[in-house]
């Protein structure tokens, strides 16, 4: 690494080495603060426990009240039931409207187009918008508003039109 400016500079080949030294060893966190970054690196010896009130697909079932707030993007594959899942393009804390206080893009029964803008995921200061991806109306909100989610987390259902 090499001094410049306020912090050093990190070139790719640093990020590499830091990745490898990360992987071989035994240790389950690690943390790199600079004047002008952070890395942490976290390992999970399991598999995260789903929620209660949760299904397979980490949408809260019909009947259990919790999760209901969420938002999402891509389209996943369609359930037995005919649902199909919008699911996290990306890491990142999910808003179901676009200023605190707004109302949410979508609610449950909502009628969406596959360019229905459906929530916003916030990735490093930056709002990602995330659209439906699906003609359809919406039967269940996955995940709570301003919840973090991770990439692939299923965020709504929706019935297809």
């Amino acid at each position: 690494m090499s001094a410049v400016g306020d912090g050093p500079e990190l070139t790719p080949e640093d990020v590499k080495e830091i990745l490898r030294l990360v992987d071989e060893s035994e240790f389950d966190e690690f943390e790199l603060e600079t004047p002008r970054f952070s890395i942490r690196f976290r390992r999970s010896a399991t598999p995260a426990e789903p929620n209660a009130g949760e299904n397979e697909s980490g949408c809260s079932s019909p009947d259990s009240g919790e999760g209901r707030e969420g938002a999402g993007e891509m389209p996943g594959a369609g359930d037995a039931d005919g649902l199909v899942e919008v699911t996290a393009p990306m890491v990142g804390t999910f808003y179901r409207s676009p200023t605190p206080g707004a109302p949410p893009f979508v609610e449950v029964g909502s009628e969406v187009e596959e360019e229905t803008q459906v929530c916003i995921l916030e990735v490093m200061k930056l709002m990602n918008s995330v659209v439906a991806g699906v003609r359809g109306v919406v039967v269940e909100i996955c995940r709570e508003n301003a919840s973090p989610v991770e990439y692939g987390d299923p965020l709504f259902r929706i019935r297809p039109a």
